[in-house]
């Protein structure tokens, strides 16, 4: 019998969801290792040969008490103080896993880590040639020097982004012309402070705009030039595509009126038939393999979620995010004739997971197939395969005289030069 385990909020929907895929597959339900308990430096125990799912922590309050210090749940902010807390307690994930014999990462901590710096992550893909949006050159330290280094490459429109933000919180669209500004953010300026609301608001006068980047600098900030979407009946569109173990499985439309299509910002769920049909069958095939490519990018990860965004002329594409915790799409099955055909993201996981451990034929109906397997793509390597990192991103991996083993899911998918947005 498979043994899991999740690193998760016990009772959080995530944890939940993916209990309820294991027991789909005839698996125990995994053992739970709470977040709170990593973070606050409590010994992990693993029984020999468990297989350990990395999940978010989620919005609990302790949780988030430990990573960003104290203070209001909903403030904006602390992310670089977050970072330094989550990437230490994968860590330590890590290096029990490489302790316990047998135990198995079913993600790289190392990616994760790039995952959320979206400076590394930006940086990553376009090395590989997926087409993201072009960026400014780092550090950028306040306002001031944002409008000076926008002047300088000639850029109007931008997106703001706090390094190692999630959840759009306190991305700012901003346009500048000379002196007239306008800015859209869901952050909220409340007595010198940031605060996360569930609606966009804007901002057009430049004091408030300096304290607002002089505030999101401190954490480090990513800028990318404004990527002009496509739109259906009036309301801007980009994709959520979940890529499990190397294949696009799961693709939900996110539609919204503002520039940030979020669904906890007023975003809704567009039709994806009307996306497909107007990219046509090239188009879709083109908009799957970018984000295929993406995925590659971080062969280690089980599973992400990509943000795709489409042109305003239905053919250029461009990455905006990968995320390693980008599965949480509640009741969406595969994709109509995909590998995941009839299953939802957690159950496509499991499944994965299951065949990659060779006991697919025993959990689960021989009728039955691997992700991977179904559309004949395999996958890169097997067993302890790693992952490739360098650089400061490889920082610490090495614990107790070997790395943690974890598998290589994504397909070895060849790059293409496309560092900038392609579209043909």
């Amino acid at each position: 019998m498979t043994a899991l385990a999740v690193v998760g909020t016990p009772g959080e929907r995530r944890v939940t969801l993916f209990a309820e895929a294991c027991a789909r597959h005839g698996l125990a339900e995994p053992a739970s290792l709470p977040w709170t308990s990593v973070l606050r430096g409590e010994e992990i125990r693993l029984a020999p040969g468990t297989l350990v799912r990395i999940d978010s922590p989620g919005e609990d309050a302790e949780a988030d008490e430990l990573l960003r210090g104290p203070g209001a749940p909903s403030r904006v902010g602390g992310g670089a103080r977050w970072y330094a807390a989550f990437t230490a307690g994968t860590a330590r994930i890590r290096q029990a896993v490489a302790r316990t014999p047998g135990a198995v990462l079913l993600a790289d901590t190392g990616e994760i880590a790039v995952m959320f710096d979206k400076r590394l992550c930006h940086a990553r893909l376009s090395a590989a040639g997926v087409p993201v949006p072009p960026a400014l050159p780092g550090p950028i330290e306040g306002y001031g020097e944002l409008r000076r280094r926008m002047g300088e490459a000639g850029w109007g429109r931008v997106f703001v982004k706090p390094a190692h933000g999630s959840s759009a919180s306190g991305i700012i669209a901003l346009q500048a012309r000379g002196a007239k500004v306008k800015a859209v953010t869901s952050a909220a300026l409340e007595a010198g402070e940031l605060h996360n609301s569930l609606r966009l608001r804007s901002y057009e006068h430049e004091g408030d705009l300096a304290l607002i980047v002089g505030l999101l600098s401190a954490d480090g900030l990513h800028v990318e030039r404004w990527f002009p979407k496509a739109s259906l009946a009036g309301r801007a569109i980009d994709l959520r595509v979940v890529v499990v173990a190397g294949v696009p499985t799961h693709a939900v439309v996110r539609a919204g009126r503002g520039p940030m299509t979020n669904l906890h910002l007023g975003g809704s769920r567009g039709d994806l038939g009307e996306v497909r049909a107007r990219l046509g069958p090239e188009g879709w095939a083109r908009a799957l393999d970018v984000c295929a490519r993406a995925a590659a990018c971080f062969p280690g990860s089980l599973a992400v979620g990509v943000d795709l965004m489409i042109g305003v002329d239905w053919r250029t594409l461009a990455v905006a995010e990968v995320n390693a915790f980008g599965d949480l799409l509640p009741r969406l099955q595969g994709l109509p004739g995909g590998a995941a055909e009839g299953l939802d993201t957690y159950d496509a996981q499991v499944r994965a997971i299951l065949a990659r451990s060779g006991t697919a034929g025993q959990e689960t109906s021989e009728r039955e197939t691997s992700v991977s397997g179904r559309d004949g793509s395999g996958t890169a390597g097997s067993g302890t395969a790693g992952s490739g990192t360098a650089g400061p991103e490889r920082a610490g991996q090495e614990t107790c005289g070997r790395e943690a083993p974890r598998p290589g899911w994504a397909r070895a998918v060849p790059a293409r030069r496309e560092a900038t947005p392609c579209g043909t």
